[in-house]
């Protein structure tokens, strides 16, 4: 008698924007999985009309999860191997895809990751801002209470920080990033990989300024707190914290603003000083 065997979950990281961005292994899931679950399946259905891929669907979304996963692990359980696609990106980033994971965790079904694009680390990669050590936070909770609270509680990381947002909330996130971060270095990335790609750089004051009307779906990546540097500065002579802002080639009238800012007290105290 022949041993049946439960089906593999695919967990199928798609294109962000441009269509070429799907790897050759994910190409070939999508043509042996015997089902594919779908953040959309209309969305789904050009990638695979663009592929020449003709596969069932089924939905699997934010709102249905629960309901979904009951069906889905029951059809692996009777041996259907199921890719997991999101509208762009990599499942679970964001988009659904965890639940069903710890679903198949929970039942030992086995799980294997098809890599591709991801929104977050594209825009990381390319903004120049350090790679070493960063922290990804998603959307930022909508409620004010609990948005006040994660910035509170991330302002003194000195890691680079990521998050998405939406065109039509940019405005009021970067006012609130401000009011708390502060005016740090940030890149916002837009449009990633598609006819309109655009990084944009500055400080959180600057790209404030620049983003009124900006349209797409954006990554925000901010550099840490400099609360550390600005310590160490602080213990420096007034002529060698100059002379640390000379080496960068900045002018007078730039250094005596940078040390005063480092320092907490008037700019005129520090030009004083130096005439």
């Amino acid at each position: 008698m022949k041993e049946e065997r439960e089906g593999v979950l695919y967990i199928v990281a798609t294109p962000i924007g441009n269509l070429e961005d799907i790897t050759l292994r994910a190409i070939r899931i999508l043509k042996e999985v015997d089902l594919i679950a779908a953040e959309d399946t209309r969305h789904t259905l050009k990638l695979l009309n663009h592929l020449e891929i003709t596969k069932p669907m089924i939905s699997y979304h934010r709102h249905n999860e629960e309901v979904r996963c009951d069906g889905l692990i029951q059809e692996l359980k009777n041996g259907k191997n199921i890719a997991i696609v999101s509208d762009a990106g990599t499942p679970g980033i964001c988009d659904p895809g965890e639940e069903i994971i710890k679903k198949c965790i929970e039942e030992k079904i086995k799980i294997v990751p098809i890599p591709g694009a991801c929104a977050m680390i594209n825009a990381l990669i390319a903004s120049g801002i350090t790679t070493k050590e960063f922290t990804f936070l998603g959307f930022l909770p909508l409620n004010k209470k609990l948005r006040k609270e994660k910035l509170e509680e991330i302002k003194n990381l000195n890691k680079t920080l990521i998050l998405y947002e939406a065109p039509h909330k940019l405005k009021n996130t970067l006012q609130d990033l401000s009011a708390v971060l502060e005016d740090r270095k940030i890149v916002l990335a837009r449009e990633l990989t598609k006819i309109h790609e655009e990084y944009i750089r500055g400080t959180l004051s600057e790209i404030q300024k620049q983003a009124e009307g900006l349209k797409g779906e954006m990554v925000l990546i901010i550099e840490g707190t400099n609360k550390k540097k600005e310590n160490k500065l602080k213990e420096l002579t007034l002529e060698k914290h100059y002379d640390f802002y000379k080496r960068q080639g900045l002018n007078k009238k730039e250094i005596i603003k940078k040390i005063a800012k480092d320092r907490n007290v008037n700019k005129n105290e520090i030009y004083q000083y130096f005439i």
